[in-house]
Order: structure tokens, then C-alpha cells, then sequence
């Protein structure tokens, strides 16, 4: 096996780790949402918790991120996810737990934004990698959380305490996987780029700009600077929202208002459910979500998709029909609704990997790394408006319910 192959065989391990670690607790919180605040508390509660501060970190991070070293990104993202999960295991009251989903939501807005650029000098191996690995990640959290407090019957701190470990793996993989330096193929449309020998000068160290930042002497021109950076990066966004972020805004927009407002809601008479109890309807059709957007997300060499706004579509028809099946039962099982939900999940991983494609194939290599790290932003802020609207929603749905004669959604 040649060094190249080598080389090339752990990129793709370590693209695919990065995007498994730091997704797994964002999916694994989702799933335990009914168990961290309850059946009568909108679990839109721990969605808007889990992807508000993230979702903030995204749209300041393209101003600045490029001062920061991998390396020390990398530290950041293991001491606020370990820290977040430990606090949202350990935490007794529901404000508590909430802050650590805060730091848990930080980490996974920086580690999306990091890898995502970080593909920029890896090539389109790294960015399918990356893609299959944040699927990987839905399907292994949702699945190891059902399993262990479902089956296994481990309590939600014993589960949500073992999880905490697993971003450690991210300093692991970073510093002894991830090869040293690569050179992508000119081919690919990408342009000759090599890595330094030490990762943790990974960073645009040379630019006028962090010059002049850490020097006092020059605060006048980092002020001109940073002004004309920030038109500049202004400038440089606006390409990028009807051609890629609008489209993937609504495609997780109306999945995450299925997943987190109209869900918990879809529910049967428990005699009529392979459950013990209600609240596993929920953690199973999350599995089937992730489910679907594993698959998908792992079908770039497979599947391409390039109108993005036919998913879009697709999904808003997803939403009519979920909450039309709330009000209204027109669906005769509950197995039915688990073939939807792993369509949605198929819909979102599709539109995902796809949009993260179409980018590094049509923008300019000069501006490559900063949009792959910016269009992210997209997907945030439609799970951040699909969450205050699942506010109400599911109250109101739940309220439809119980007026005519259906309370399963107040039960655990």
C-alpha cells in the first residue's frame, strides 16, 4: 500500500471521527429531551438550549475565527463539551442542566465551523467524510441512548456521565490520526496546499490583519482594518444566501419542527405501540431520524442532488402532514409515522452533504474555506426558528389532543 493511500485512508478516519464526535452530544441531548425536562415542559426548551449559543457563535465566528489556531480550537471543543455534558449529568435543577447544554451547543457551533474549514486543505474526500461521520453521528447517539436507557435501563446521569468521555477522542484523532501535511489534488479544483509541520500554527498567522491585532502600537489600522474586513466579509455573504443557505435553512427548519414540536405528539394508545411507555415513541423515532440522515449523508459518491430546493419542498409537505396526523390521526399505525420520520431524516442528510458539495465545487479556492464555514450558519438558524415556534406548537397540539379525549402527550 502506497504512503499516498496511507495518507489518504487516514484523512477519511479522521474527517469521519471529527464529524461523529462532535455531533454525538448535540443528537444524544435532543434524544433525552423529554427525560431532562419532562412530558409537560416543550422539549423545544432543550432544542432552542442546545442550538441558540451555537447558533450565535456562527455568525460571529467568520469575523474572527481566522486569529485562532487549530490547536487551540481543538482544546476548547474537548473542555466544553466534557464540561457541558458533566454539567448536564450532575445538574439538579432544570436551569442547571440547561447550562451545560449552553456549553455543550458552544462547542459544537466552533467544531462545525473548525472542520468544516479545515476541509478546505483536505479536499472533497475530507468534506464526505466529515458529512457521513455527522450522520454517523446521529444514528450512533440516538441508537446508544435508546439502548442504553431503554433496553439496558441505565439512568439518564450513568448515560449522559459515560458520553462525557467520548470528546476526548477529538484531541486523540487531531494530534496522532490526522496526517501531518496533504496535498490536494489540482484536479479536484482545488489549488496545491500544504500544511506546516506544526498543526498548531494552522492559521493565517502571517496575515496584515493578526499582525496588527496584537500589537498596541497599531490600534488605529486594526480598527481600519477590522472595519473594511467586516464589509469585506459582509460582501463576501451575500452570494451564498439564496444559492446555498436559504434552501438548506428550510429543509432544517421544517424537520426540526417535526422533530421537536409535532413529535412528541405523534402518538398512539400505548396497547397499539411496541413501547412500554410514551416517552420511548419519542427517543425511537429520533433513532429512525438519525437513521435516514446517516444514509443520506453518506451518499456523495452516490447520490447527487443538486436542487436543493426541491428537498426543501419536499420537507414543508413533511410538516403539513405531521401536524395534520396530530390533529387529526389519518395515519391508522404507529408504523406509518416511523417510515416518515426516517423519509425526513433522508430529506435532511440529502440536503446537507449536498449543499457542503455544491460549495466546494462552485466558489472560488480564495474564498473556499470561509464559506464553507459560513453557509453552516444556514442550518442553525433554521433549527433556532423551528424551536420558538415548537414552543407553541406543541402546547397547542397537545392541548388539540387532550380536548378530544387523546392525553398520551401529557404521560411518560
Amino acid at each position: 500500500m502506497s504512503p499516498a493511500t496511507v495518507s489518504n485512508g487516514r484523512t477519511f478516519i479522521s474527517f469521519w471521527l471529527f464529524g461523529l464526535i462532535n455531533n454525538i452530544l448535540y443528537v444524544v441531548i435532543l434524544s433525552a429531551a423529554v427525560d431532562l425536562v419532562g412530558p409537560l415542559t416543550p422539549k423545544a426548551v432543550v432544542l432552542l438550549a442546545d442550538v441558540v449559543p451555537s447558533f450565535g457563535l456562527k455568525l460571529i465566528l467568520p469575523f474572527f475565527i481566522h486569529l485562532v489556531s487549530y490547536r487551540i480550537r481543538i482544546a476548547l471543543l474537548v473542555f466544553l463539551s466534557s464540561g457541558g455534558m458533566l454539567i448536564v449529568a450532575t445538574g439538579s435543577t432544570i436551569s442547571l442542566k440547561l447550562v451545560g447544554v449552553v456549553f455543550a451547543s458552544f462547542s459544537s457551533g466552533l467544531g462545525e465551523v473548525t472542520f468544516l474549514q479545515l476541509t478546505h486543505y483536505y479536499g472533497e474526500t475530507s468534506l464526505s467524510a466529515f458529512s457521513s461521520g455527522t450522520g454517523g453521528a446521529g444514528l450512533a447517539g440516538s441508537f446508544m441512548f435508546l439502548v442504553l436507557t431503554t433496553w439496558l435501563r441505565l439512568s439518564i446521569v450513568t448515560t449522559l456521565i459515560l458520553f462525557s468521555t467520548v470528546p476526548l477522542l477529538l484531541a486523540v484523532v487531531f494530534n496522532f490520526l490526522l496526517p501531518l501535511s496533504i496535498a490536494t489534488q489540482k484536479s479536484s479544483g482545488y489549488e496545491h496546499i500544504s500544511f506546516v509541520e506544526n498543526r498548531g500554527s494552522i492559521l493565517v498567522a502571517d496575515s496584515e490583519y493578526s499582525t496588527a491585532a496584537v500589537s498596541g502600537r497599531h490600534f488605529n489600522e486594526t480598527k481600519e482594518k477590522f472595519i473594511l474586513d467586516f464589509k469585506s466579509t459582509l460582501k463576501k455573504l451575500k452570494p451564498l444566501v439564496l444559492k446555498f443557505m436559504m434552501p438548506l435553512f428550510l429543509v432544517y427548519f421544517g424537520e426540526y419542527v417535526i422533530n421537536q414540536g409535532i413529535s412528541p405528539t405523534l402518538l398512539f394508545p400505548l396497547d397499539e405501540m411496541p413501547f412500554t411507555k410514551f416517552r420511548d415513541a419519542y427517543v425511537t423515532y429520533g433513532t429512525l431520524y438519525q437513521l435516514g440522515v446517516f444514509i443520506s449523508r453518506s451518499s456523495a459518491g452516490i447520490v447527487r442532488i443538486r436542487k436543493i430546493y426541491v428537498l426543501a419542498s419536499l420537507q414543508i409537505i413533511n410538516v403539513i402532514v405531521c401536524i395534520v396526523q396530530s390533529m387529526y390521526m389519518v395515519l391508522p399505525n404507529v408504523y406509518l409515522l416511523m417510515a416518515l420520520v426516517f423519509y425526513e431524516g433522508l430529506l435532511g442528510g440529502f440536503a446537507y452533504v449536498n449543499t457542503f458539495l455544491r460549495v466546494s465545487e462552485s466558489v472560488n479556492v480564495d474564498d473556499r474555506e470561509f464559506a464553507l464555514g459560513s453557509v453552516g450558519i444556514s442550518d442553525s438558524a433554521g433549527i433556532v426558528c423551528a424551536g420558538l415556534i415548537s414552543l407553541w406548537l406543541e402546547k397547542s397540539l397537545c392541548e388539540f389532543q387532550k380536548s378530544t379525549g387523546r392525553p398520551w402527550c401529557d404521560i411518560e
